[in-house]
């Protein structure tokens, strides 16, 4: 077994420095290094909780469309990254606030989620309070089995 820690940082490919830049921040994110963006190098963007964003760029093919998410073709990769929040409630309040659609929903067990997309279409699942999604799929799976 590999002796993993934790998730150092999550690469996401965007399209407009700018509008991405300015929608990370919204959520908390500051920006604490541009490695280079126009060479496609990151743009750190850390949150206080030592969430670690590098905003890769620039894109330069088929912007505003997720190739992973929104197209009937399911292609392997990453689709979208999920965290915590410490309450569903307050994020869906901030969220609604600031004008970000949220995409899709899901109560499951109790644990609210809600889908919210980057400029870029790169969706974010915002887990609220309650066990880890692996715990609740685990649960479900156990209590339905096939």
């Amino acid at each position: 077994m590999l002796d993993m820690q934790n998730v150092d940082h999550i690469g996401i490919r965007i399209s407009d420095r700018d509008t991405s830049v300015a929608f990370y921040r919204l959520l908390g994110f500051e920006l604490i290094a541009d490695g280079g963006f126009e060479q496609g190098h990151p743009l750190v963007m850390v949150h206080p909780s030592g969430i670690n964003f590098n905003l890769l760029g620039p894109a330069d093919a088929r912007k505003g469309e997720n190739v992973l998410m929104d197209e009937s073709a399911k292609y392997p990769g990453i689709t979208h990254v999920a965290v915590k929040v410490a309450s569903a409630e307050d994020t869906e309040a901030f969220v609604a606030a600031n004008g970000i659609a949220i995409t899709g929903r899901r109560d499951f067990r109790g644990t609210k989620t809600i889908f919210i997309r980057d400029p870029d279409r790169n969706v974010l699942e915002l887990v609220g309070p309650g066990p880890a999604v692996s715990e609740l799929i685990k649960e479900h799976v156990e209590d339905n089995p096939s």
